[in-house]
């Protein structure tokens, strides 16, 4: 077998690789499946190069040409499907525009396995690996340029749309890598191999090589996406507990979180689709169903309830309340129903009249149970993120972002900087004033900084006195422009305390140690992004104690590492 075969299937098997990780890694939304049915047609590409290298039978050549052309023919529709769920506008899609997305991509992929006339391939002296291309092998290269070029006006169409989010902008524009990487690989293969095969030598493996390389942007866009998760499953045991029910749909009504206390009332089911009109019909409803109904029809951002009678042994009323789950750039992908049982109230409403104003200050305070466990909840993601004195980011939040920072830069080489620097003598000011100005000092000490640093930088409290600032894109020069302007915004700030009747400004100086990594070496700085994340820290704090041994409210550049790409 030639060296083309064992490189096409190094590269397929690279792509079952991927696909396994994508499948166990992310819960398994209507985005993942357009992805698993594209990455599995890719990886068709290099098998079949791979399976017709490796056989001698002509007939079985033709067999894995013809299911590699035809997958590669179908890709083309599956990029511009993709770029709808990735641009978060798949909700616009008809079925009958899906079926026109995909129907020139099937005449493409249909005219490759009927191959009339040799119009697409033909063998040169009765072998497949050797072949000549027809009419139609053009007609399915001008079908995946004309998928390209509309994939890309879908997607700059997303980048200049004023309701796109920074992060889904982000994300596009890594998935126009993915396309470019792929689209330039397929054609310089088409160029080199087929325009000019009379004139060069074969060169084996391109377009498996452009499938694999564009496939590692889409992984790192989708992967990016599962993001949404984290809150659901950490709050999964306080479902649970909450005394009234909880249903769980996904964006297409199936089920996918049901808690004990619905469960012991309803026979749901994980994984069974959830159809709420006909859940209606079986019960008694107080309120407008038609209203009710069109509101969860059109998945509108906001809450709505209605109340429900149920018959089963006895008589039960629920407050049925429907509201949207959002993800970060306010999406939709599911929805969150919650049966409250007001039987109770209900009964004492109809039996003791002169306990109506009781019950209603009771459902009152209900809602603001509700609207304060929400609100609880979210200050609790905040002070998982933020440091509660100076509302900076803490340190786990600066160590999981660089975590992965860290790790992008040294695989494409971009360059990133960190400042280290603490208080001045800020012991003293403890001392002097008390610790009650000592945190007022360190608050607008941190107001002050993020004044002076761009919107992109990340200023954290390290500890104590001590704050980082990680700068990203930013060079040796920059950095130290910044820090400098950092130290001056600082010496020049005066922070008004009180002592007694009398008004004092308190001014303090920063020492700061910089490290910066803009040139890269072939050698591996550490065999974790971890490890390395601790020698940089390492790194900057020798410079922030040069700054310190060198008198001090000034800046020291530290020594910095040379890495290679962390892969």
């Amino acid at each position: 077998m030639s060296p083309k075969g064992w490189f096409d299937l190094a590269l397929f098997i690279l792509l079952f690789v991927l696909f396994i990780y994508v499948f166990i890694s992310v819960r398994v939304t209507s985005l993942h499946k357009v992805y698993f049915l594209f990455h599995s047609l890719m990886m068709l590409w290099p098998f079949s190069q791979f399976a017709m290298n490796w056989t001698e039978n002509p007939d079985l050549q033709r067999l894995f040409v013809t299911i590699s052309f035809v997958a590669i023919s179908l890709v083309g529709g599956g990029w511009f499907l993709l770029t709808f769920f990735l641009t978060r506008t798949e909700a616009q899609l008809s079925q009958s525009q899906t079926v026109m997305i995909l129907a020139p991509a099937v005449i493409a992929a249909a005219g490759v396995v009927l191959n009339i006339g040799g119009d697409f391939a033909l063998p040169v002296e009765g072998d497949y690996v050797h072949r000549t291309y027809g009419l139609w092998f053009w007609v399915v290269t001008v079908v995946l340029l004309s998928y390209f070029f509309a994939a890309l006006l879908n997607l700059f169409r997303a980048i200049r749309s004023p309701h796109t989010s920074p992060e889904v902008r982000k994300q596009v524009k890594i998935t126009l890598w993915g396309i470019y990487v792929l689209t330039g690989f397929a054609c310089l293969d088409s160029f080199l191999n087929v325009v000019l095969d009379k004139w060069l030598p074969i060169i084996p493996g391109l377009t498996s090589l452009g499938i694999f390389l564009s496939c590692l942007f889409f992984v790192y866009v989708i992967k990016k996406l599962n993001v949404f998760d984290l809150v659901s499953i950490a709050q999964e045991d306080i479902i649970n507990r909450i005394p009234y029910g909880i249903l769980v749909l996904d964006e297409q009504g199936l089920i996918m979180k049901v808690n004990k206390a619905l469960s012991l009332t309803r026979d749901l089911r994980v994984g069974a689709r959830f159809e709420l009109a006909s859940f209606l019909e079986t019960v008694k409803v107080t309120g407008d169903v038609e209203t009710f109904l069109e509101q969860y029809k059109q998945k509108e951002y906001q809450s709505f309830r209605i109340e429900i009678e149920v018959e089963s042994r006895t008589e039960r009323h629920f407050i049925l309340q429907v509201s949207p789950i959002l993800d970060s750039y306010q999406s939709f992908f599911g929805s969150l129903l919650t049966f409250q049982d007001v039987t109770q109230e209900r009964f004492l409403v109809h039996e003791l009249n002169r306990q109506n104003e009781m019950l209603q200050e009771r459902n009152q305070s209900l809602d603001h149970i509700r609207s304060a466990l929400s609100e609880a909840n979210r200050k609790l993601e905040e002070l998982v993120l933020t440091d509660s004195l100076t509302d900076c980011y803490n340190r786990r939040y600066l160590t999981q972002q660089l975590t992965h920072e860290v790790s992008t830069n040294t695989r494409y080489r971009i360059p990133f900087s960190l400042i280290l620097f603490d208080i001045d003598h800020f012991k003293t000011v403890n001392d002097r004033y008390g610790h009650v100005i000592g945190d007022e000092v360190l608050l607008r000490t941190s107001q002050v900084v993020k004044q002076a640093i761009r919107s992109t930088d990340i200023l954290a409290r390290y500890g104590g006195e001590e704050f980082m600032i990680y700068l990203p894109h930013t060079e040796q020069q920059l950095a130290l422009q910044l820090a400098e302007r950092v130290r001056l915004s600082v010496e020049l700030n005066q922070v008004p305390v009180e002592l007694g009747q009398a008004l004092e400004e308190v001014s303090v100086t920063i020492s700061m140690g910089v490290v910066a990594i803009d040139v890269f070496s072939e050698e591996d700085p550490a065999e974790s992004p971890e490890e390395y994340l601790v020698q940089l820290f390492s790194a900057v704090d020798k410079a922030l104690y040069q700054a310190k041994e060198k008198g001090r409210n000034r800046v020291e550049l530290g020594q910095y590492v040379n890495v290679a790409p962390l892969i």
